[in-house]
């Protein structure tokens, strides 16, 4: 037998010193390759450049005119876009399937629309401080919890933070308890169907039925106007870049495996040392702000919000987005949420009342022939081909 001598060992192959951790924005750039930033700056040139000025240089009459119609309806789907990558991040990557994220989405709309309704001021029917509605209910004041939404900046924090307190303490309780599987996804909608009950009440203060409406001005300019609406339709798609961004960063790194991994194993997951409960709540509450955002944007384009925005088959819808496009896959939530919308747009105006039957047969052709959905299906194609 041969002696190892473990300091001459030593001597001869010292350990190498541990890699230097690059500084974020580093690793965020080392997320995609040439080919992908490339494709994000030419998003952000159509956003930024194109985009306003098809709409303002070009006349009305031009075939290349883009109407104030298709800057609102781009800006909207691109608020859902949103709502899916956020849907995607807990289904596809962590196996929460949420019937709930409508809510949230809504919170986030509503935080705006108080500030909306705010800065009405006496141009409204009743020419009063108080929106229009509290005037029709015989209200007196503005309640408590209406102080500060003159404030856009105090507004668009309710905006995230509501739906990430709500988010963190219904999950808080529903992870600790190990809910999961459709019994989750069941507990979920019932939140958003109460808390659509709770807000048609008026004495709610939030509107009732109709819900706030009538905007007229956003930081002080007027909201239906060209240059407006190009402001919020690009500052729309830079958030939703940016968000792409972070969710990128997410799965691909470390904390990003482990959700993967309770996804796929959530027992050997524990059994492995670690607690799910932390890395679950995070990205769920993530995922609430993030439709919180999208909501908080949606609103001043749209021109209206109400709580129709959380039934509960508009958060089945976002499921269906996901699943549409592929879940597990951040392009795929966009393309599913892009495709859905856009159709949804033409076939409600060609055929309203075949437009639900056409989204249910979707949704079954993806379930039974493309489980992995168009993503899965070209990425089928592209290793058949090769």
């Amino acid at each position: 037998m041969l002696e190892v001598n473990a300091a001459a060992l030593e001597h001869e192959a010292p350990a190498r010193p541990a890699p230097a951790r690059r500084p974020m924005f580093v690793r965020i750039a080392a997320l995609y390759g040439p080919r992908g930033w490339i494709a994000i700056g030419i998003a952000a040139a159509l956003l930024l450049v194109v985009v306003p000025v098809l709409n303002l240089a070009v006349p009305g009459d031009h075939p290349l005119h883009i109407s104030d119609y298709t800057v609102t309806l781009a800006g909207k789907i691109m608020c859902y876009c949103m709502v899916a990558l956020a849907m995607d991040l807990i289904w596809g990557y962590t196996g929460i399937l949420s019937l709930g994220h409508g809510l949230f989405f809504a919170l986030g709309g509503y935080a705006m629309g108080m500030y909306l309704m705010r800065s009405i001021g006496r141009d409204g029917v009743y020419q009063s401080d108080l929106p229009d509605f509290m005037v029709f209910l015989d209200w007196k004041e503005l309640p408590w919890y209406w102080a500060g939404t003159d404030s856009f900046l105090y507004c668009l924090l309710l905006a995230v933070l509501v739906p990430g307190l709500l988010a963190l303490v219904f999950g808080y309780f529903a992870f600790r308890s190990r809910i999961k599987g459709v019994y989750f996804a069941i507990i979920t909608q019932a939140l958003t169907f109460a808390a659509m009950l709770l807000f048609f009440r008026n004495e709610t203060g939030f509107g009732g039925n109709n819900g706030f409406t009538d905007f007229k001005r956003i930081l002080g300019f007027p909201i239906a106007t060209s240059e407006t609406r190009l402001v919020l339709f690009a500052v729309t798609g830079t958030v939703l870049i940016a968000m792409l961004l972070l969710a990128r960063y997410i799965v691909t790194s470390k904390l990003g495996r482990v959700l993967t991994a309770i996804r796929d194993a959530e027992s050997r997951v524990m059994f492995s040392g670690y607690n799910p409960l932390g890395y679950k709540l995070f990205v769920w509450t993530l995922s609430a702000m993030m439709c919180g955002l999208a909501g908080a944007l949606y609103v001043p384009q749209v021109g209206i919000i109400n709580p129709s925005e959380m039934s509960p088959a508009n958060s089945i819808e976002i499921a269906v987005w996901v699943a549409v496009g592929g879940r597990g896959t951040l392009v795929g939530a966009l393309a599913g949420a892009a495709l859905v919308n856009g159709a949804k747009s033409v076939f409600t105006v060609a055929f309203p009342e075949y437009w639900l039957y056409f989204l249910g047969a979707l949704f079954i052709a993806v379930t039974l022939f493309m489980p992995r959905g168009l993503v899965g299906l070209v990425q089928q194609l592209r290793s058949k081909g090769a």
